[in-house]
């Protein structure tokens, strides 16, 4: 009898032990399962999509940064060649002047000695040139010496020289010299807008002293923006001119701007081991601010390859995989899960590396949130 209930003792533990090793076969068996079914009013509900494998355009490309920029002509830095105290400076920063506008009065004892000095040169002008063709005449008929002709030749020439120079100076400041020689004398001088643009920096105010090499203040002609990008010198022989720029201004918006290579910069920085690159805005019209931080893609090489939306792949720890149709039955769909070898991404898409696993297959392109929201 104790032998036959040692026995009987045996086949029951063993009997448990087979239930437990059987439960946990199943419970691997789906786990492991890679089919998944959704009934047709979930289908519906979800708004779920089935699509197949398209052709994507997909780039390498360059990441760089760089700044919103205008040509150097669209720039210009407004100062005087002689120095003054300002006496009228009517415009603010941000506003927009025509070329030949006024920008600012200067006023200095200075420019009324150099129109006197210019008119008292301008009148002896006059009595050195009738003395030297006086001279010359009487030269010409061996009435006078030649060192008397000589010497109011030289005399009216280094005249002449003064005379043109004042001139010159005048109409520097931007006073008229008929009106000197007329008797206008002036204290004080104007300055005018060299292009057309806005004003970007004032740098005086009513009273204040400034020299010829003081800014005054700053236009910018945003007609013509553009990129000023630094690529690094690894990168550079990858850049050319026609090739396409994607950029973005992180600190103002979220979209994306195109541009295009212009010019590519021949020479390196010693610093930072940059190149600089030019890139021409496709649409100058935007509302872009000079100097504006951008970061920015150049896409060295583009190609079409087979590809699929970035919302069709289920991304798990162990890779991506994507549900396609197996069969419809009854009010049932059968999905299977296959695994993906994934290429290049772009901004919407992923290139697929196994195309062949996915030819001809209904695959769900659209609708995956509830699963993938039960997958979690």
């Amino acid at each position: 009898m104790k032998n036959l209930y040692i026995l009987l003792f045996t086949l029951v533990i063993t009997a448990c032990g087979n239930d437990k090793t059987n439960d946990t076969e199943v419970v691997k068996t789906e786990t492991d399962s890679n089919d998944i079914t959704v009934t047709k009013t979930q289908f519906e509900s979800e708004k779920m999509v089935f699509g197949t494998l398209s052709e994507f355009d997909f780039s390498e490309s360059i990441k760089v940064n760089g700044m919103i920029d205008v040509p150097p002509q669209n720039k210009s830095s407004v100062s005087t060649f002689i120095g003054g105290y300002i006496t009228k400076t009517p415009l603010l920063i941000g506003d927009q002047v025509k070329k030949g506008e006024l920008l600012v009065t200067l006023q200095n004892p200075e420019y009324v000695e150099i129109q006197q000095n210019y008119l008292e040169v301008a009148e002896q002008l006059n009595y050195l040139k009738s003395e030297f063709n006086r001279q010359k005449t009487l030269f010409d008929e061996e009435i006078t010496s030649e060192k008397n002709y000589l010497k109011a030749e030289s005399l009216y020439k280094s005249n002449l020289a003064h005379y043109n120079g004042l001139r010159k100076k005048l109409q520097m400041m931007n006073i008229s010299p008929k009106r000197v020689e007329q008797g206008q004398i002036s204290s004080s001088i104007n300055l005018y807008a060299p292009i057309e643009g806005y004003v970007t920096k004032v740098n005086v105010s009513n009273g204040s002293f400034v020299s010829p090499s003081d800014v005054i203040m700053e236009i910018v002609d945003t007609d013509h923006i553009h990129l000023e990008l630094s690529v690094f010198e690894k990168d550079i022989m990858k850049v050319k001119k026609g090739q396409k720029i994607r950029f973005k201004i992180p600190e103002a918006s979220n979209e994306t701007f195109g541009a295009e290579v212009h010019l590519v910069g021949t020479t390196i920085n010693d610093k930072n081991r940059q190149v600089q690159v030019h890139g021409h805005v496709d649409n100058e019209k935007d509302n872009f601010i000079v100097g504006m931080f951008v970061e920015a893609e150049i896409i060295s090489e583009s190609a079409r390859k087979m590809g699929l939306p970035k919302e069709a792949l289920i991304t798990l720890e162990d890779g991506s995989y994507v549900l396609v149709l197996v069969e419809e039955k009854d009010n049932t769909i059968y999905l299977e899960k296959i695994e993906l070898n994934i290429g290049r991404t772009s901004e919407d898409a992923v290139e697929i590396l196994n195309p062949e696993d996915l030819k001809n297959k209904q695959i769900l392109i659209e609708g995956l949130g509830m699963l993938l929201s039960d997958s979690e």
